[in-house]
């Protein structure tokens, strides 16, 4: 049998659905392969989006961390200071080397004024 005669025993009709077939086939391939490349690109940017977003609190919290640092120098060196000040205070203080009060005056109702004490909101 010879090609022309095996051609012409297959109708037409029978032919063009299965090429039909092939060719929404290949459609869905298509549309799948250009939703999968849109889904991917997507994806992609949501990475660069959120590797930005943890880029900027990064350094948002070394900031913080910076400033936290530069406070705690601060108060160390105030410390150090009121230190150095109360060091210096106590063989000086009549508080602390005079006897302690009876109990009525430690519970007396009236209020005292201390001279030693010169800090403002300590003074009445």
């Amino acid at each position: 049998m010879s090609f022309a005669s095996t051609l012409s025993a297959v109708s037409f009709s029978q032919i063009l659905p299965c090429r039909r077939r092939d060719s929404s086939d290949d459609m869905r391939k298509v549309q799948r392969r250009e939703k999968n490349r849109i889904a991917a690109q997507k994806s992609r940017l949501r990475q660069t989006q959120k590797a930005d977003t943890l880029h900027l609190e990064s350094e948002d919290l070394e900031r913080q961390n910076a400033a936290l640092r530069r406070e705690i120098k601060q108060l160390t060196e105030e410390m150090k200071h009121f230190t150095s000040m109360l060091s210096s205070h106590e063989p000086l203080c009549s508080i602390l080397t005079s006897p302690p009060p009876p109990p009525e005056v430690l519970y007396a109702t009236h209020s005292f004024h201390q001279p030693h004490i010169s800090s403002p909101r300590f003074q009445h």
